[in-house]
């Protein structure tokens, strides 16, 4: 019955938003002329509009930066305004919101992933045709790669908290100037790097969102990265360069052992949940022996040698500090079979650690990974450059002020821990000393058995998180994790369970932690 009931709070919020805003802005003047008056009259502060289009119906666009080169836009008719904000002499950020015609009153941010300052086009769409007027920014930066960071704090500072921030500021102030009354409600949504920024949003700025919707968010960035750094580690893997891998490395795990690996990893763990469908529901839970493959008598050929099971073994473990503290949890048995844990286990070594050590710790543009260690760790750890870390447990203003966090995180994914979700989880508990039941009432985390990052991998997995075209299979708040957050935010009703979809019919319920995913013998239900 929740679902029924918010459905219908969420359809009446809607007719009254929209009979607010007609007088405001749908019947007062032509759509087109108010959307290109804004390159001339809309005046923001330390802001200059670069672009605006009006688009009346559904097109394919032409997009800003060296991320993409085109991008859909599916929910028109709809204001698209291109905008630079400079926040300081020597940074700016780039963003562009969509505003649409039929309006429900709601802003809703994007972030981005990794390293990169590619604006969220997928995003944009996808928020405007949930009828949000949406922004999304390059985070202060262009292209995929840390190179802009080399001896630029600033950029730094704007990837690490203040993009998300300009965002909401001058995303709100848009939105004001064009429908002529301020956003009733402000959301979130990202994923991976993005999900960091969501995480950033709650701790420095409390304010600046009323609910905020992460998927795998990179926190405890410093670890995670260092994290990427020993996995290449492990494998022989000594330079990003491409053409400079790890192939002819004793360490060397190539994909044919790995699939060796998986399926060895699903006969031990997969019936764990009751159910041999290779999906492993709860990976913590695997406690996968990698030595049933070593390599006996004169075997060769299918199976591990001493360095390679050497290399499993550090693979499967936690990593801990020179002090012997944890920094980061073990690879999820299972995720290896990823289709993106070839970018991890490929032969280069991690990007975004090199990346990051490179450009943004050392300021240099050549370093040399042969010898990465926990000491690299440290040194990014006590440098932690614009604050990157976001390992903080104090949301207590947030919660304070009535926001609302929802985190996702696929239990196969392959680039970043969810295990790690579940210890954020704990450190807020920890710092608020909030019990479960205290948690519940403003941070929810759903742990996503079988999915991999953000979005696919095995079973059902769509549940309108968006993040690339086809994962927002079913609009209603049952199965639209955006849409569960707008019924908490504004009607009350917390998302008890989210049900995925895999687009061919079949379903599954996601549970909230802590709470468990059992097999019932029909069905996989939730249990204490």
């Amino acid at each position: 019955m929740r679902r029924t009931q918010s459905t219908t709070a969420i359809m009446v919020y809607h007719l009254l938003a929209t009979a607010i805003l007609l007088p405001a802005f749908g019947r007062a003047a032509d759509p087109s002329a108010k959307c290109l008056s804004l390159k001339s009259t809309l005046q923001l502060k330390n802001t200059t509009i670069l672009d605006v289009a009006y688009l009346a119906a559904p097109a394919t666009v032409s997009t800003a930066g060296a991320c993409q080169s085109s991008a859909a836009v599916t929910a028109a008719p709809v204001c698209r305004v291109y905008f630079v904000t400079n926040t300081t002499s020597t940074s700016a950020v780039h963003g562009e919101a969509w505003l649409p015609d039929t309006w429900y009153g709601r802003f809703l941010g994007l972030g981005n992933g990794g390293l990169n300052g590619c604006i969220d086009y997928v995003g944009l769409d996808y928020g405007t045709s949930l009828h949000f007027a949406t922004v999304g920014s390059d985070n202060g930066h262009d292209g995929s790669s840390g190179l802009p960071f080399l001896n630029h704090p600033e950029v730094i500072n704007d990837y690490a908290f203040r993009a998300t921030h300009i965002e909401a500021i001058i995303g709100k102030q848009i939105i004001t100037a064009y429908y002529g009354t301020p956003a009733a409600k402000s959301y979130f949504l990202s994923c991976s790097g993005g999900g960091r920024q969501g995480m950033q949003a709650a701790l420095r700025y409390p304010a600046d969102f009323d609910g905020i919707l992460t998927g795998a968010p990179a926190t405890d960035f410093n670890h995670l990265a260092g994290w990427g750094g020993m996995l290449s580690h492990y494998i022989g893997a000594t330079s990003p360069d491409s053409s400079a891998t790890a192939e002819t490395s004793p360490k060397f795990i190539p994909p044919e052992l790995w699939s060796l690996v998986s399926a060895e990893i699903l006969r031990q763990c997969d019936l764990l949940d009751g159910v041999r469908d290779g999906i492993i529901t709860e990976p913590d839970e695997c406690d996968f022996q990698a030595e049933v493959l070593r390599c006996t008598g004169n075997q060769t050929t299918g199976c591990l040698t001493q360095v390679q099971l050497e290399a499993i073994k550090n693979i499967y473990s936690p990593l801990f500090g020179l002090d012997g503290e944890l920094l980061y949890p073990r690879y999820s048995p299972g995720a290896e079979a990823d289709l993106f844990a070839s970018s991890v286990f490929g032969g280069n070594f991690s990007s975004l650690m090199a990346d990051w050590e490179r450009y943004a710790v050392l300021n240099v543009t050549e370093h040399n990974f042969a010898n990465f260690s926990v000491h690299d760790i440290a040194l990014v750890d006590q440098v932690n450059p614009g604050g990157v870390a976001t390992f903080d447990g104090d949301l207590s203003e947030f919660r304070t002020r009535g926001g609302k966090f929802v985190t996702y995180h696929g239990r196969r994914d392959p680039l970043i821990s969810s295990t790690n979700s579940k210890r954020v989880y704990d450190l807020i508990s920890h710092t608020l000393s909030a019990p479960p039941h205290e948690m519940d009432s403003f941070y929810r985390l759903f742990l996503i058995p079988g999915m991999g990052h953000c979005f696919g991998g095995l079973g059902p997995t769509l549940f309108g998180q968006g993040i690339i075209p086809g994962t927002n299979a079913v609009n209603d708040s049952d199965h639209n994790i955006l849409l569960a957050l707008v019924d908490w935010v504004e009607g009350g009703v917390s998302p008890a369970t989210i049900v995925g979809s895999d687009g061919n019919g079949a379903e599954r319920t996601h549970c909230r932690y802590p709470m468990r995913s059992v097999w019932n013998g029909t069905v996989f239900a939730c249990e204490e």
